[in-house]
């Protein structure tokens, strides 16, 4: 049956519902034969008579009255799906509850204001937290869609990239290292020893310093854990150490030569943005309005705002 048509389906169901193929003709403005062409062509995919003639009385089948219920509900379906682009088309209002990490509220807010230009009528929920917790809300079905690094390897979703996501070594603007790279990048072992100011265990910039270290046989040295990147910033601006962050995160403090960028080989670790949700049910109308904006507009606008302080990033080095 794999390869009915929805117009065949159609015509059945109409058939079905006026026991005539005359009048199903006139309500899909077809002619009979038409119609009778179209119902033996389903029969022919379903593999059974679907009605009985006798003379101008038509009857179901057995297999009729049992293939009704799924034409119905395959266009029930389908109408579902028209409703819903017609309501997307209209920017009809809705809710749109959003989960984010920490690190994508440096850009978010630019990406809210211009989804809202287009998308007026849909109220934002946001929910902010680490990778771990953003699992969590997906798990338990708390938010429509995520804006994240890492998908979840181990849940049944959706996730599609939008966004080149750039992270960086980044020291106070007088550091010293900063004349010994302006004219070579570091080495990266030239990063042992070094005091590291940095996220908690389980955040998804922390995992990619280490695989960055594991990968070019630095000994990590770690100084403080802070759970936030705003006390990370001020710890690295007061000289306590040097730390790993996404650059969507300085684009303040690099722009006001507040912070500096350190050169070093194999920098950026050059990951990916990406928007996520449950594999199990369609999303919302909002969700998808968000979904198709985000993946038609991200990498631009977040491009525009914080690309001019690396330079240019042909693409992701680390398959985190």
């Amino acid at each position: 049956m794999k390869n009915a048509t929805f117009r065949q389906w159609r015509v059945f169901s109409e058939v079905a519902r006026h026991l005539s193929f005359a009048r199903a003709a006139a309500t899909l403005h077809l002619t009979p034969p038409a119609v009778t062409q179209q119902v033996k062509e389903l029969e022919g995919h379903v593999g059974l008579p679907l009605f009985t003639r006798q003379g101008r009385q038509v009857q179901l089948t057995t297999a009729g009255e049992y293939m009704l219920v799924y034409a119905r509900r395959l266009i029930g379906t389908v109408q579902e799906a028209e409703e819903a682009v017609a309501r997307l088309m209209k920017s009809e209002a809705g809710t749109l509850t959003l989960a984010v990490v920490s690190t994508a509220q440096y850009f978010l807010p630019q990406l809210l204001a211009q989804f809202r230009k287009r998308f007026p009528g849909v109220e934002v929920r946001l929910m902010v937290g680490n990778r771990g917790q953003l699992v969590q809300f997906i798990r338990a079905g708390d938010a429509d869609i995520a804006v994240m690094g890492k998908p979840p390897r181990d849940l049944v979703c959706r996730e599609d990239a939008f966004a080149l996501h750039p992270q960086v070594f980044v020291v106070q603007a007088d550091h010293p290292l900063l004349d010994e790279a302006r004219v070579q990048a570091l080495p990266p072992q030239r990063l042992r020893g070094l005091p590291f100011i940095l996220r908690e265990p389980g955040s998804g910039t922390r995992a990619a310093l280490e695989r960055f270290c594991e990968e070019h046989h630095v000994d990590l040295q770690v100084a403080m854990e802070m759970p936030s990147n705003e006390t990370i910033k001020q710890a690295v601006m007061a000289g306590l150490g040097l730390s790993f962050l996404s650059l969507h995160t300085v684009g303040l403090e690099l722009e006001n030569r507040l912070m500096a960028v350190l050169p070093v080989e194999h920098a950026p670790v050059v990951r990916q943005w990406y928007v996520v949700h449950p594999g199990k049910k369609p999303l919302s109308p909002p969700a998808e309005a968000f979904r198709q904006f985000v993946l038609a507009q991200g990498q631009a606008l977040i491009g525009d705002r914080f690309g001019r302080f690396v330079g240019p990033i042909t693409g992701p080095e680390d398959p985190l």
